[in-house]
């Protein structure tokens, strides 16, 4: 099987290249009070981010891309959409399976990351005949958090630099595989929801399967809701999901300070815009549009892919259209 390796130098410098092309001048002037180290030293972090970057870049025009639609019957702009009643029978079902396949264990983040890493490079490579292999490596901080304080976790699409911002409990590996798949060239979030998903529900480890099946439940719920905070914890407390599970999900939307919701208000709007500039719909396909996709793929008839087993959540037609030769 043919192999790609991104290199991701970024990645192994000791802080975000990023962090310290965006503070040293700030930072210079406060401890020196004077511009020009902190000048000199963002020359020099710019001059190494431009070189992994453009090394990556060259790595990247050998991958063979996904074709969503072809592989899955779905893709940003073909998706079925969930009525109200089947997206609360997902989440009856959704919520029987966490609770009956529960498992406590916990994986040390840099262990996790590589196991992580292992099934969604398999499950890619499953698609598309070609390993696309990258780094395993993952910050616990960015300076980007501080204007995304709803984020969950970052990937520079440029250096495939990724941070995860905090301990998300069973949502751990799914985090950290979204944000994998945008280090193997997949930007739009919808895809990378959706490959994340696949891979680790595919991957026969409990741990995984688990955080597969929470962040589904997680997106339908947020549907269910909206906006409204209030409605997702009543939602999640008469789920009937047991308490172990429900902390942590009630942990995923916590009442920020007023001004940091002010904060969050404004920069969900530019990413919005930003997502749809890029040909996305906006920040629905985080949980509308992920879950539409994963319904459209186990309802369809044209899909090349077979749906994993621990994938669905509800029983899965036989496929009666045609099964598209493979082509690698």
């Amino acid at each position: 099987m043919e192999t790609i390796r991104i290199p991701n130098d970024a990645t192994n410098a000791p802080v975000s290249l990023t962090d310290v092309m965006l503070a040293a001048p700030m930072v210079s002037r406060l401890l020196l009070g004077a511009t020009l180290p902190g000048r000199l030293i963002q020359l020099a972090a710019f001059g190494l981010y431009a070189g992994s970057a453009l090394r990556d870049w060259a790595e990247r025009q050998g991958v063979r891309r996904i074709d969503f639609r072809r592989e899955f019957g779905a893709d940003l702009r073909t998706l079925t959409p969930m009525m109200p009643e089947v997206r609360e029978a997902e989440v009856r079902t959704l919520v029987e399976r966490l609770n009956d396949e529960y498992t406590p264990r916990r994986i040390p983040r840099a262990e996790l990351a590589v196991e992580v890493d292992r099934h969604l490079t398999a499950y890619i490579a499953s698609i598309t005949g070609q390993r696309v292999e990258t780094s395993t490596q993952v910050r616990s901080f960015a300076l980007v958090q501080v204007l995304f304080p709803f984020a969950l976790g970052t990937c520079d699409m440029l250096t495939g630099d990724v941070a995860i911002f905090k301990d998300t409990g069973i949502f751990e590996p799914h985090v950290i595989a979204h944000e994998f798949t945008h280090r193997k060239g997949y930007w739009k979030e919808l895809e990378a929801q959706a490959l994340a998903y696949l891979a680790l529900a595919s991957s026969g480890e409990p741990v995984l399967v688990q955080s597969a099946l929470a962040e589904r439940l997680h997106r339908d719920l947020r549907v269910l809701a909206g906006d409204d905070a209030a409605d997702f914890r009543r939602r999640v407390e008469a789920s009937g999901l047991r308490a172990e599970v429900a902390t942590q999900f009630m942990a995923l939307r916590p009442d920020l300070d007023p001004l940091m919701e002010k904060v969050a208000a404004v920069m969900r709007v530019l990413y919005e815009e930003r997502m749809r500039l890029t040909g996305q719909n906006g920040l629905s396909d985080y949980d509308r549009g992920f879950t539409d996709f994963l319904y459209t793929f186990e309802e369809s008839d044209t899909a090349v892919q077979d749906v994993p087993p621990a994938a669905a959540v509800r029983p899965v037609r036989p496929r009666t259209g045609p099964r598209a030769a493979r082509r690698f």
